[in-house]
């Protein structure tokens, strides 16, 4: 990843970071929910948001999904990403927001925060690193540090996690593991 073609703010706000608070439709998927015959839900999730979770979750840095909405798949999801903290049903997300400040005892500015709708506001005003999907609302890109150049559901995640672990200088330490 080219560093030089980011602004030093936004890469000065991303070495700041050890947190990442996302939400699921409209970020981790790409925003539909299928129903089955059944009434089950399913949701398409991009390996590779879920490869840079982990690899995000190696070196030693946090991740939250406050998300609305409840799913039996999510759980294994983020289970399977290594993802720390896990809020659903979240109607009103600030208040989980500031309850996780106070538990991992974080600043704004170690946060970053991805979302595509309204819901995502109060924590995209709040959060160090604000980062909108493409296809966000008007409001969350217009508040947002970073509009992400990949979809959601199709690596816009794995984006901004590449984009921080190169900031904070922790790209190599991903890498030996896979380096013969």
């Amino acid at each position: 990843m080219a560093l030089h073609t980011f602004t030093p703010e936004l890469i000065e706000r991303a070495k700041l970071v050890t947190t990442l608070v996302l939400d699921v439709d409209g970020v981790l998927s790409d925003g539909r929910i299928i129903y089955a015959e059944y009434g089950d839900e399913l949701k398409c999730f991009d390996v590779q948001d879920g490869a840079g979770l982990v690899f995000w979750n190696r070196v030693g840095l946090k991740t939250a999904i406050i998300t609305a909405r409840k799913s039996r798949l999510l759980k294994r999801r983020a289970k399977e990403m290594r993802v720390d903290f896990l809020s659903q049903g979240s109607l009103l997300k600030l208040p989980v927001y500031e309850h996780l400040l106070k538990r991992w005892r974080l600043k704004p500015q170690q946060v970053c925060a991805i979302g595509d709708d309204l819901m995502e506001l109060p924590i995209l005003q709040r959060a160090g690193l604000a980062v909108a999907v493409p296809n966000a609302v008007d409001e969350v890109r217009r508040v947002s540090h970073y509009i992400t150049r990949r979809a959601a559901g199709r690596g816009a995640v794995r984006e901004i996690v590449d984009l921080i672990l190169h900031a904070k200088g922790l790209w190599n330490q991903v890498l030996q593991r896979y380096q013969s």
